[in-house]
């Protein structure tokens, strides 16, 4: 599913249920009699105060309760990046390996320094990812 259609369906929901609470809190209190369009205006602005209230509430909620498990699923996020960093690694450090004898002046000079390169921004790269992970 497409984050913006569960974005959508969440929004329309606490918009539906904020409604719904605004209204069961509307019905709670007296009425006065005054004219009609006024008192609309004013129930709608309860209705929508109190809707607001309950959205900021639910949203707090359930902020609070996903948190911890962005948290884990970062870090979990962040090992798994460096694990696959690590991979390129040992690819490109056999690769070296293979042209290690030329490493000097030889035919594949340009490739061992290649395959070096690699070796060394892909080891960067995992071990930065496995830090930041255990700063988290």
């Amino acid at each position: 599913m497409r984050p913006q259609i569960v974005g959508r369906a969440v929004g329309i929901g606490l918009r539906v249920a904020g409604r719904i609470v605004g209204q069961r809190i509307g019905a709670g209190t007296p009425r006065t009699t005054t004219a009609p369009a006024a008192q609309a205006g004013v129930d709608a602005k309860a209705r929508g105060r109190a809707a607001g209230r309950t959205t900021k509430g639910v949203a707090r909620g359930l902020g609070g309760f996903i948190r911890p498990f962005l948290r884990v699923g970062g870090i979990v996020g962040l090992e798994v990046t460096g694990t696959f960093f690590f991979l390129f690694v040992l690819v490109f450090a056999r690769a070296m390996w293979r042209v290690r004898a030329n490493y000097a002046y030889g035919q594949d000079h340009l490739r061992f320094m290649g395959y070096a390169a690699m070796v060394v921004v892909f080891l960067y790269l995992g071990v930065s990812s496995f830090w930041r992970a255990r700063k988290r």
